[in-house]
């Protein structure tokens, strides 16, 4: 008799949601996909990603969120807050509206992709991790903070809250938009980076786990050169101009410590020194 395949939902099918689907596809998942774009329903289609139009606002979900959500066991989201092209914006009630159509959904699991802005640059640089209470100094991190709290406090299903560091990927660097800059802060600040092979590592290590009521983890390699000493290392290795950093001022920062996620995963990471 074949096995049913798991179904799984993702919200937010973009730079990280859709390899994720791909790579959930393969391993044996029936992925139901979000967008917020018409034209990227084809592409949806095209890679055995069931499609879906949805859009969150602080009054509605556009879309057929019901049939986005039906049969589904788990629920990703993957969808950033955007404060800063609209700071006026309320995430925290958009995913107000989203947890009361999931409460009445199939859904057991939920899996929302956080940041680790919600922990605040400081001087001097201390290091956290998840016993760190939250304390982002940015409108976006504190929404973050405000949305975690409210996943964390429902008890209709099991929550993961995964704090990424910079995202990067092939395709993704910030050196391309740092190289040539000049006057740059905080040289002497660790970068807390993780690179898109190892979030969807994690992502699947987390639904391979067994049952748990409520889970935090911060997701950056364990690699944390200083600011300075990594983005002039790429920019040489690129052939691009070399970024200038101020260093007049005291540098803030945070080193951001992922030992939880190698040891309740027990992950490896497979792009640890990202260079």
């Amino acid at each position: 008799m074949k096995e049913e395949r798991r179904k799984i939902s993702i919200l937010g099918i973009g730079w990280l949601g859709f390899p994720l689907a791909k790579k959930l596809i393969e391993t044996g998942y029936d992925v139901k996909g979000s967008t917020t774009s018409e034209s990227k329903l084809e592409l949806l289609e095209s890679n055995n990603i069931q499609p879906f139009q949805i859009e969150l606002s602080e009054n509605e979900i556009k879309g057929n969120i019901v049939g986005f959500l039906e049969n589904s066991e788990v629920l990703i989201i993957d969808i950033p807050p955007k404060l800063r092209s609209n700071p006026t914006e309320n995430f925290v009630e958009k995913i107000k509206l989203l947890i009361a159509e999931v409460e009445k959904s199939t859904v057991k699991k939920v899996l929302f992709i956080s940041s680790t802005s919600v922990y605040a640059d400081a001087f001097p640089i201390v290091e956290i991790d998840e016993n760190t209470i939250p304390n982002s100094d940015s409108e976006s991190g504190k929404q973050l903070v405000q949305t975690e709290d409210l996943l964390l406090s429902n008890n209709n299903f099991q929550i993961t809250i995964l704090r990424f560091g910079g995202l990067i990927g092939e395709d993704r660097h910030p050196i391309k938009f740092l190289a040539g800059k000049k006057d740059i802060e905080n040289p002497d600040a660790p970068i807390n980076l993780i690179h898109q092979e190892d979030c969807i590592g994690i992502i699947c290590e987390i639904l391979n786990q067994v049952q748990y009521d409520s889970l935090v983890l911060n997701a950056v390699s364990p690699h944390h050169p200083t600011r300075k000493e990594y983005y002039t290392q790429k920019a040489i290795e690129n052939n691009l101009t070399l970024p200038e950093f101020d260093e007049s001022k005291k540098s803030l920062g945070k080193l951001i410590n992922s030992k939880k996620v190698l040891e309740f995963l027990n992950y490896k990471f497979k792009r640890e020194d990202l260079f």
